[in-house]
């Protein structure tokens, strides 16, 4: 089918496919949001289970319930088809539905539904048998005929159980249908969308029961929080394909998403009235293409975050109370950092108020942006100060404490080659953990900050813990120091000043002398005080004037300096730089290091990589310390090797 033009008003308006604008869009949304879909079950702890994005999309299964129903084999990017389908779907839910009810709206329908019950109007297998039959595997309250009971029953039916019948009926046929082309096409990923979904709870429920029911679990009813913006976004990505869309990766801006509402059928009208999913979806752009790090042992199980906060009501309540008492803090710093302090001061109270309203959004429907995580309360925070023109509050911070820092690196680097070679890689580890501790992201240490700005290098290793840690495979590394170096390492950065000037590059400097190759992976935009790829090629360059190790590093192409493709404080390893992964592939990465609590406590505490890995951090949360069986201060150091061979297949 071409495209067509439509001239109004002097603007073209170009008409597309619908289908083809669906499964782009959809497409889109599996590859680009994490925790796009879930799994509905209506009686669980949690009544969301999000799924884990997938490397590998294809193929799917598409139900688009309008006013009939499409089923769509999804083979690649470009290969669909539609493979069946059926005349019985919304509409005819809303059609049959008003003329039973007098009802013509539909949510007032399918919140009729909610509180129906269908078995005074459908006829069970055990009102025929008088309870299961055993033989046929058919349990009593089965439903042997939809509306059975209309026919004998000289009664009138209230609008309520004929709403639930007739849904179940309906869900019911599309369920058995989509699980028959699911089976003849052996497909086991099924999504359902379309008028007739739009995260209703009651849709959800029986669509999901239906499913279950007919492939005895085998294959599993995933719903999508977008979904009704499927066939919007595939033709803003059709009418962008001059600009190759393709090319650039894409995240959910939480400022801007309202998120999925409450879907509890207590719901007041006024939600009722917007029925049940978004207001507005936001979406940013990234200049760059994000992908898996080829290290990751199984891309496919790969969760970056260690608690799922939807899933533990303890640690999300405890984490929501820590940033709504950070906001004063936050607020502070984003007007210090502007040119004209007066004039910030109303952009930050906005800011307050919006990031507040999200937290708050946050305790009654934890679930609004897929599974609730630190690391994803930590980029709402970013995203809202971006959203009021607050791109880097901690600036003059940084700033700041990378001057003080550089006075002291030539001397930190002296005392270090005056110790024997033992003690020096005892010192260079402590040396990153102390560095570590001046994060202004963690309150604990932003109140000492604060009232004691002489705080230093040195009055941080003493806050650090004796050994033996709370995690310590120190003794195993420094077993591993004595064989041969590594080929190249993989370094992600944290904070700016004192942790990257005089603990990691001190680090680094020990292995280019070892013969070791090293990346060093820094935020592509600023988060906290996280130091940036921009700003570290900068300090980097002033400690390379200072340093001949550093400065022939770089000269001889073995110190790399490259942006993550990250503007947070945590790390997402199946969401790097494009040009980050293949040098890290070209040159035979063997060991990666990720530094500090929001890399690798927060996130990628579990990640289990194909080739050795150290994390290293310092816990500067009293709740989280005392979660881990720990205290303020405690020292993770984890080092692990993988299995035999997982390298090898690797690369």
């Amino acid at each position: 089918m071409g495209r067509k033009h439509l001239f109004v008003c002097g603007v073209r308006v170009d008409k597309e496919d619908e289908m083809t604008c669906l499964i782009k869009g959809c497409n889109f949304v599996l590859r680009n949001i994490p925790h796009e879909a879930f799994v509905y079950a209506k009686h669980a702890d949690s009544e969301f289970r999000f799924q884990t994005t997938q490397p590998d999309i294809f193929p799917y299964l598409l139900v688009n319930i309008g006013s009939g129903v499409s089923i769509v084999k999804v083979e690649s990017e470009d290969k669909f088809e539609r493979i069946g389908g059926s005349s019985i779907g919304g509409g005819t839910f809303w059609g049959l539905g008003a003329l039973l009810t007098k009802t013509k709206r539909f949510d007032e329908l399918l919140q009729l539904a909610s509180k129906g019950q269908h078995t005074s109007v459908d006829m069970l297998v055990k009102d025929i048998y008088g309870g299961s039959y055993g033989s046929l595997g058919l349990t009593g309250d089965l439903i042997a005929s939809s509306f059975g009971k209309s026919a004998t029953a000289d009664k009138e039916f209230s609008k309520e159980d004929m709403a639930k019948s007739l849904l179940h009926m309906i869900s019911n046929d599309i369920g058995q249908l989509a699980c028959l082309y699911a089976k003849l096409h052996q497909l086991s990923r099924v999504y359902f969308g379309g008028f007739f979904i739009r995260g209703h709870p009651v849709t959800m429920h029986t669509i999901t029961y239906s499913i279950n029911f007919f492939t005895k679990g085998e294959v599993q009813a995933l719903f999508l929080r977008h979904e009704g913006y499927l066939g919007a976004i595939g033709a803003f990505l059709k009418g962008a394909e001059e600009d190759n869309p393709n090319q650039y990766s894409w995240g959910e801006n939480y400022a801007g998403s309202s998120g999925l509402l409450s879907i509890s059928p207590e719901m007041n009208p006024m939600q009722r009235a917007r029925s049940g999913t978004f207001d507005m979806l936001e979406m940013d752009r990234l200049e760059r293409q994000l992908v898996n790090l080829h290290l990751l042992q199984d891309p496919s199980s790969y969760i970056p975050d260690t608690v799922d906060l939807t899933e533990d009501a303890p640690a999300r309540e405890y984490w929501l109370d820590c940033f709504e008492e950070a906001l004063d803090g936050v607020v502070k710093r984003a007007v210090a950092s502007q040119p004209d302090m007066a004039e910030s001061v109303e952009r930050a109270e906005k800011f307050r108020h919006k990031y507040r309203h999200k937290l708050q959004t946050l305790r009654h429907q934890p679930f609004a942006y897929g599974s609730l995580t630190v690391r994803s309360l930590l980029d709402t925070r970013e995203h809202c100060l971006n959203e009021f023109n607050f791109p880097d509050p901690y600036s003059k911070i940084k700033q700041k404490e990378n001057d003080s820092a550089l006075k002291y690196y030539q001397k930190a680097v002296r005392s270090l080659e005056e110790l024997s070679w033992e003690q020096r890689q005892f010192a260079l580890v402590r040396g990153v953990l102390a560095g570590n501790v001046f994060d202004w992201g963690a309150k604990a240490v932003s109140d000492v900050l604060d009232s004691d700005p002489e705080f230093g290098f040195e009055e941080a290793k003493r806050q650090l813990e004796e050994r033996p840690w709370l995690v310590d495979s120190y003794d195993q590394w420094l077993q591993r120091l004595k064989g041969r170096p590594h080929k190249c390492a993989l370094f992600f950065v944290d904070n700016s000043g004192v942790d990257i000037i005089l603990g990691v590059m001190p680090f680094v400097r020990e292995l280019l002398s070892r013969g070791t190759e090293v990346v060093l992976a820094s935020n592509s935009g600023p988060a906290l005080n996280d130091v940036t790829n921009g700003e570290l090629q900068i300090l980097t360059e002033r400690i390379a004037a200072m340093d001949p190790v550093i400065q022939a590093g770089l000269k001889d192409d073995r110190l790399t300096l490259i942006q993550s493709g990250s503007s947070s404080p945590c790390l997402d390893l199946s969401r790097l730089d494009k040009v980050l992964a293949m040098v890290v592939r070209e040159r035979h990465t063997d060991l990666v290091i990720i530094e500090g609590m929001g890399r690798a406590i927060h996130t990628n505490y579990y990640a289990t990589l194909s080739c050795e890995s150290l994390k290293m951090a310092v816990i500067k949360n009293s709740w989280l310390a005392d979660r881990l069986g720990g205290k303020l201060f405690s020292v993770v150091f984890k080092y692990e090797v993988p299995a035999r061979g997982a390298h090898a297949n690797a690369v």
